[in-house]
């Protein structure tokens, strides 16, 4: 019998003391395993909302799927090739983009929604310097 594979078994198999997250006096080890977040272990709030969360990408399979079905795997390849090409189109890294080439593809130009009203980019808080942030996507920072 291999006694030192036995040994190192039974080494990784027992907890250490040192390494297991809960800190000596009953407290998480925030240096070694990392702040917790209390919004990551919530249930939604909503049965609904996973459902909403990802309506687009279930629209996107159910129209890519009833494509495939009627005219061949070309037509959902060719679709999803525009839907990609018209994502690569932005304006510079400081200035929003209206993603106005993909809501036509995905036909939603012609339809007013909550992010339509409420998501304006003229009133937004968040207005970075702008030599920095086209250094830092062209990689120069």
């Amino acid at each position: 019998m291999n006694t030192r594979g036995l040994r190192s078994q039974l080494k990784d198999s027992v907890p250490v003391a040192g390494f297991c997250p809960q800190g000596s006096y009953g407290v998480q080890d925030s240096l070694r395993s990392g702040f917790t977040s209390v919004k990551n272990e919530l249930l939604p709030s909503h049965p609904l909302e996973l459902s909403e969360k990802n309506f687009q990408l279930n629209q996107d399979k159910m129209n890519f799927s009833t494509l495939r079905n009627i005219q061949g795997l070309h037509a959902p390849l060719k679709l999803q090739m525009e839907y990609r090409a018209a994502r690569q189109i932005q304006r510079l890294p400081f200035l929003q983009s209206s993603n106005l080439a993909l809501d036509t593809l995905r036909g939603s130009d012609e339809s007013i929604g909550f992010e339509d009203i409420l998501n304006d980019p003229a009133q937004s808080e968040m207005m970075g310097e702008p030599h920095t942030m086209v250094e830092y996507k062209l990689g120069l920072l």
